[in-house]
């Protein structure tokens, strides 16, 4: 099959790309067979799947976050690879769709009733509030413009053009990362912050060790190395401090992560060169350079998930109270695989961790277990324990966007608690679909996560990921329908086979910004206040 599929360059190419033939055949051949959704069996809600820590607990598990961070346990990771372009979708529409932008044009659509240019008009309307106004003002200036009369005049062509592109501030290249987030008015110096230096000030407070240390971990696109690199480098003094200094390091995702794309008879689809196309195998192609840092405790977030100052200290709260929580079930963990791996264990001790499975990390018993020999019992409950651990964040469901947390079946009729993308589910059946409708929590990508086995050895982590869990979605280029096929995302199916706990969190600490307009939010125009 690899003979009849790919050619001498073909092979070539995949060679240099870090990939094998028969990884790209397999892909193939799922994209033959198609991926099964998950099968939802409930949500994950409160006592059943889901905790919320009682308030006499947090102090003594802020306590035990403090002695893990301080012995140097912690790592903060940061998927920060993702272009900035998205946040401004609907400005790229409206900059491509007209030679000239000004408020005539504009104002006839929006009293059309058409939503993208009333959504603009509020853009231009608050634009003084972006983080990023200074930037923008003082870039149009440098060519003689003046920001506030292009406003005043109703004339916005210049204005998405040096905002967007390499004209002026070049947003649509630049990642997120990057992008000018928040306002401290207060600030003599670096009086607004991009996300990338709202991670820096998370990580000097929870991510500390007691030498001042902090660990932080950025994923990045190679074509924004130099860039993000020479940022950071610039702005790093202001936020170290004889108390706190930064080890930064930094990894992209592997080409050979990449997954080969097909046309619609799922042969190889090639470029207008001839060539095999491949395509970003999605965030979870990002397990592989989680496994290769080898961490212990690692923090995971999202890079556009920050608030300004004076909210974070809620944010800080419950990334401790997470990770003491994490923490304990670690400790009790190790101590029971060290009961179970030191031979003969007596009945009472193996009923014990069996409840405490059950009832601490949400393992489904199978049937016959009762019955089983003690032999038998202990081996399962080994292979169960002995894996990567995550305590993630969940809050309440107010019809934000994205994955949660559900009960699941995979295809071995094992039932575990998940997060789920809607990506993942079989919106045509009416039962799947009352089950996603009826979920009380989503996943604001908030985790802590535990890497090492009872004896300290790093796990390696891609042998617990769920290969069937990613999807089949369909794209096109240069106007040729093609297939593509995303790797099980970071958090849902490259931790399928993880032990799994769901925490409520407060919703405060979820602030995504995935458009520009995210950044209106009150939120994000909180004013600064000393903490």
């Amino acid at each position: 099959m690899k003979e009849h599929l790919f050619k001498s360059e073909d092979l070539q190419q995949i060679k240099d790309r870090g990939a094998v033939p028969e990884n790209i055949l397999s892909q193939i051949e799922t994209f033959r067979k198609g991926i099964s959704f998950a099968r939802l069996l409930k949500p994950c809600t409160i006592g059943d799947g889901l905790i919320v820590i009682p308030e006499t607990e947090l102090e003594r598990l802020i306590g035990v976050f403090d002695k893990a961070a301080l012995s140097g346990r912690i790592m903060k990771f940061v998927p920060a690879s993702g272009a900035a372009s998205r946040m401004f979708k609907l400005l790229h529409l409206i900059n491509n769709r007209y030679d000239c932008i000004d408020e005539k044009n504009i104002g006839i659509e929006a009293e059309k009733g058409c939503d993208d240019h009333q959504i603009f008009l509020q853009f231009i309307k608050n634009v003084k509030k972006f983080a990023f106004y200074n930037d923008l003002k003082n870039v149009i200036s440098e060519d003689g413009l003046d920001l506030d009369g292009l406003i005043s005049e109703g004339d916005y062509t210049d204005i998405l053009e040096y905002m967007l592109t390499e004209k002026g501030l070049n947003y649509t290249w630049l990642p997120k990362g990057l992008i000018k987030f928040h306002n401290y008015p207060d600030v003599e110096k670096y009086n607004s912050r991009t996300s990338i230096e709202e991670h820096l000030v998370e990580a000097s407070v929870y991510a500390r060790d007691r030498n001042g240390t902090s660990r932080i971990h950025f994923t990045i696109s190679p074509e924004h190395e130099s860039t993000i690199k020479a940022y950071i480098e610039k702005i790093l003094p202001f936020y170290e401090s004889s108390e706190v200094k930064f080890k930064i390091s930094y990894s992209f995702q592997y080409p050979s992560t990449d997954t080969i794309a097909v046309n619609p008879d799922n042969t190889p689809f090639r470029d207008e060169y001839g060539s095999i196309l491949f395509r970003p195998g999605g965030h979870g192609a990002l397990l592989q350079n989680l496994n290769d840092l080898e961490g212990d405790i690692v923090f995971i977030k999202n890079i556009d998930n920050v608030v300004p100052d004076c909210l974070k200290n809620e944010t800080y709260v419950y990334k401790r109270i997470l990770c003491g929580y994490l923490v304990e079930l670690q400790q009790q963990i190790f101590a029971y695989l060290e009961v179970l791996t030191s031979g003969n264990p007596d009945n009472r001790k193996v009923r014990e961790i069996i409840d405490f499975a059950r009832e601490k990390i949400s393992v489904v018993l199978p049937e016959g277990l009762e019955k089983a020999s003690t032999d038998e019992t202990v081996k399962f409950l080994i292979s169960k324990l002995n894996r990567p651990l995550r305590v993630c964040g969940m809050v309440k469901n107010f019809s934000e966007p994205g994955g949660g947390p559900f009960w699941v079946e995979n295809n071995d009729k094992v039932v575990s608690p998940q997060i789920i993308e809607s990506s993942q589910v079989d919106f045509e059946s009416t039962g799947q679909r009352s089950i996603w409708e009826h979920s009380t929590h989503f996943n604001p990508v908030d985790l802590v996560c535990g890497v090492r086995d009872f004896q300290g050895k790093p796990f390696n982590l891609m042998a617990f990921s769920d290969p069937d869990a990613g999807f089949i979605s369909s794209k096109s280029r240069n106007g040729n329908k093609l297939k593509a096929l995303e790797l099980p995302g970071l958090w849902n199916g490259s931790m399928a086979n993880w032990n799994t706990v769901f925490v409520e969190v407060p919703y405060i600490t979820f602030n995504p910004v995935k458009t520009v307009f995210d950044l209106l939010r009150k939120e994000h125009q909180a004013v600064f206040s000393d903490q």
